[in-house]
Parts: C-alpha cells; structure tokens; sequence
C-alpha cells in the first residue's frame, strides 16, 4: 500500500509569520527567514519609497525607523523585527501633509535625483528622535552614513538644520 505525504506549496516551506507594525498599522506577512525587512517592505508591502542602494550597509538608502531609532533595513531580517513600529517614508507624514522636513528638502532643493532621498529623511528623522544631533557638525558626522551621489549635501544638511532649529521636527 503507498501512501502519500501531502507537502505543503513551496513557498510555505520555512516561511515564517511575522506581524509588523507599519506606518501604524499591524501587517502580517509570511516570509523566508533570510528575507531582509527592506526586500519584506518592497516586495511583500509595496512599500517602494524605502530604496535599495548597495543592499551592504553602507549608502543609507534604506534607511527606516524602528522603535524610534534609524536602522538599515537591508541589514536586518524581517524575522528579527516581529511586533516592531517601523517607519518608512511613506508614514512620515501621517495626517496626508508633508512632514517638515520634506517641505525643507522641497525648499532647500536638497535632492537631485531623490534617489536618497526617503533615506535621508528617515535618518534625520531618527536622529531627531534619538535626541543626538545639537550642533551642526554633530548633524554632519550623524548623517554621514546616508551618501547622496549626485552632491546635494550641503543642501541635505541646510535643510535638516532648519527644521532643527525650528524646532518643528515631530
């Protein structure tokens, strides 16, 4: 007599659900373990406002707030953020207005292609909340992992220290 083992369909297998809080609103995904949280957000969430520059930790082009804090979502697995508050771009700005420092960004011409752009702002964004950045300088030296290619930097920081020093960063 044969029997026949029912296997589940191949995209199950080792799947892992996990539940995300994003933009302030629980998702439940079901993703490979090895699935980083950015592929997760792009690819399982439509999220595309988070960018995948060098996929290595070193652009900050994907850039995104966890608990508060800024983090590089091509470094971190899916898996490991279960039951986090995640941040991307596209919550920046909740009540449909730009955030601040979008409307700086807009302002100061701080973007060329814009390519780091979604980055740059959840860096700045999370620098503000992790209460680091004073002085100019500090906000130089804190957003000296996010690269932008085209050479708006000094723009990036112009526009980052008015928000700051308006106060108007939340």
């Amino acid at each position: 007599m044969r029997t026949e083992s029912i296997q589940p369909p191949p995209e199950a297998k080792n799947s892992e659900t996990v539940t995300l809080h994003i933009n302030g609103e629980a998702r439940t995904l079901s993703v490979k373990p090895w699935v980083t949280l950015l592929d997760a957000l792009r690819e399982n969430l439509d999220l595309t406002g988070t960018k995948k520059g060098c996929d290595h930790g070193q652009c900050g082009a994907c850039t995104v707030i966890c608990d508060g804090k800024r983090i590089l979502s091509c470094l971190s697995l899916a898996v490991m953020k279960d039951g986090a508050e995640i941040t991307t771009i596209e919550g920046v700005a909740p009540t449909g207005d730009l955030h601040p420092l979008q409307k700086a960004f807009i302002e100061h011409d701080a973007f060329q292609c814009g390519y780091c752009t979604p980055g740059q702002i959840c860096s700045a964004i999370g620098m503000f909340k992790e209460g680091k950045a004073h002085t100019e300088a500090e906000v130089k030296e804190l957003m000296s992992g996010n690269l932008c290619r085209c050479g708006a930097n000094t723009n990036i920081i112009n526009a980052i220290m008015e928000v700051k020093n308006g106060g108007n960063y939340e």
